[in-house]
């Protein structure tokens, strides 16, 4: 019995000490490689979350590197395609390489310029959304409806029928679109733990989403080439776009993708628009001014209207400055690779990056960091300050303003995004004379699920321009 003990004992010292060996082993490997590759980052925040090393930087020069200059050294990685493969299957926002770049070919025809450029998709979605706001300064969370406005902007859009969240408060899809959004956020955040996350709402949720988009999936597929043909242009979806190229069943899941960068990120930012608005009016009226002195306070604007109000564009890249709707972003070194800045003494040198490495990067630090702007002055208003003005004097360095990020990942649908929230803004202001401020600075949070989003909503209310303001 006592040999026994020895032995077993003998076993575990063995054992600890074979792993404290292989563990300096491996320690060392890294840091020679690190150092071969360029060196550490004493000048950048890296953290070892269970072992493993992450690098996060605000620098825009190592932001380039990873999106564009060295782009296939970096990607999602196969981690990211685990913990989002159930929701957003392989699809552009999930995968690298030449099925990423298969995805992107898939979608690039929907946003052609032509297609960009015709506004109607979204005029009666915006006529819904004004019934809703009456006008006589109720209070609203006009931040609930824009979300339920631009997924049936969306759904219209990819598939060619409505989601009708706005004529229905408590639509299946959208409901369920919340619901997995929700559970995915709480999965990734978990790490290791997320096994633990239950996901019964979560598959419920995929379900109900899968049910009504697998009609329309289905139709298109059963579209010859001449039927396909004949729907080019307006009348052609998004689906019928992907039927013209391959008759798999990745459609839905492809689909998903796009849903989420074409409802959360315009709905953010609209949100985040029309909440700065109501806390200054006078910024409002003089955008209100603008709007009707070019198309007056009817007329539907068209592309190039949008295009030649510069105060209007002005309020929306200062949203898009405070307020990118991905805050945060990530990248994984696919192999051993290095990052131009940060290391050194003085930071001006190489680091290393060794395979596997995840680069944490944050467009609404680099957004809102003062170094990268000029000094506070009267003709340039603190950072932190909301002003559409600032634009009249100032543009950005290339890789100081990064809301859509850049390369060749750059966000395939920024221009027709940038349409939905000029027109939707437009038609909105051009109705209602003044908003009423209702949310408090206790509601002036922020949430940051997949996209940004204000935590609390934004309660405001619209006079309309008939009554005496």
């Amino acid at each position: 019995m006592l040999s026994d003990f020895f032995t077993v004992q003998s076993a575990l010292g063995l054992f600890i000490l074979s792993w404290i060996v292989y563990s300096v082993q491996l320690r060392l490997q890294q840091h020679w490689s690190i150092k071969r590759l360029g060196g550490y980052a004493p000048h950048l925040a890296g953290y070892v979350p269970f072992g493993q090393r992450f690098i996060f930087t605000a620098d825009p020069e190592n932001i380039k590197a990873v999106l564009a200059t060295q782009f296939n050294d970096f990607g999602k990685g196969k981690v990211f395609l685990r913990d989002f493969e159930e929701f957003l299957g392989h699809g552009i926002f999930t995968t690298d390489g030449e099925e990423w770049l298969n995805s992107r070919q898939l979608l690039r025809p929907q946003f052609v310029q032509t297609r960009v450029r015709d506004l109607e998709i979204f005029e009666k979605h915006v006529q819904q959304l004004l019934l809703i706001l009456d006008g006589q300064g109720t209070e609203t969370d006009v931040s609930k409806l824009f979300y339920r406005y631009t997924l049936d902007a969306a759904t219209e859009f990819l598939l060619g029928r409505s989601a009708n969240s706005l004529g229905n408060a408590d639509s299946d899809f959208a409901l369920a679109f919340d619901e997995v959004q929700r559970i995915q956020t709480i999965r990734v955040r978990s790490g290791p733990l997320q096994h633990f996350v239950p996901l019964w709402t979560f598959r419920r949720g995929l379900k109900v989403m899968a049910s009504f988009i697998e009609p329309f999936v289905q139709e298109a597929l059963c579209k010859d080439a001449g039927e396909l043909g004949e729907k080019e242009g307006k009348e052609s979806t998004w689906l019928d776009s992907v039927a013209r190229f391959t008759r798999d069943r990745t459609g839905d899941a492809r689909g998903l993708n796009v849903l989420l960068a074409g409802r959360d990120t315009t709905a953010g930012t609209l949100s985040f628009l029309f909440k700065e608005l109501s806390a200054q009016p006078a910024i409002y009226r003089k955008l209100r001014q603008e709007i009707l002195e070019k198309v007056g306070a009817q007329r539907q604007p068209n592309y190039e209207d949008l295009k030649d109000m510069p105060y209007l564009q002005h309020c929306i890249n200062e949203t898009l400055r405070m307020y990118p709707a991905v805050p945060y972003n990530m990248r994984v070194a696919l192999k051993e690779t290095s990052l131009p800045r940060g290391g050194g003494s003085d930071g001006h040198s190489a680091i290393g990056v060794l395979e596997d490495t995840i680069i944490g990067y944050s467009p609404m630090y680099l957004h809102r960091e003062s170094a990268q702007y000029p000094a506070e002055s009267t003709s340039f208003p603190p950072v932190m300050q909301f002003s559409p003005e600032r634009w009249e004097r100032w543009t950005p360095r290339p890789w100081q303003y990064i809301p859509f990020n850049g390369g060749p990942r750059i966000c395939i649908g920024q221009q027709f995004a940038i349409a939905e929230i000029g027109y939707t803004t437009v038609r909105i202001v051009q109705r209602f004379a003044k908003m009423e401020k209702y949310w408090t600075a206790e509601d002036d949070w922020l949430k940051s699920e997949i996209v940004l989003s204000p935590a609390y909503g934004v309660k405001v209310g619209f006079h309309s321009a008939t009554e005496n303001t």
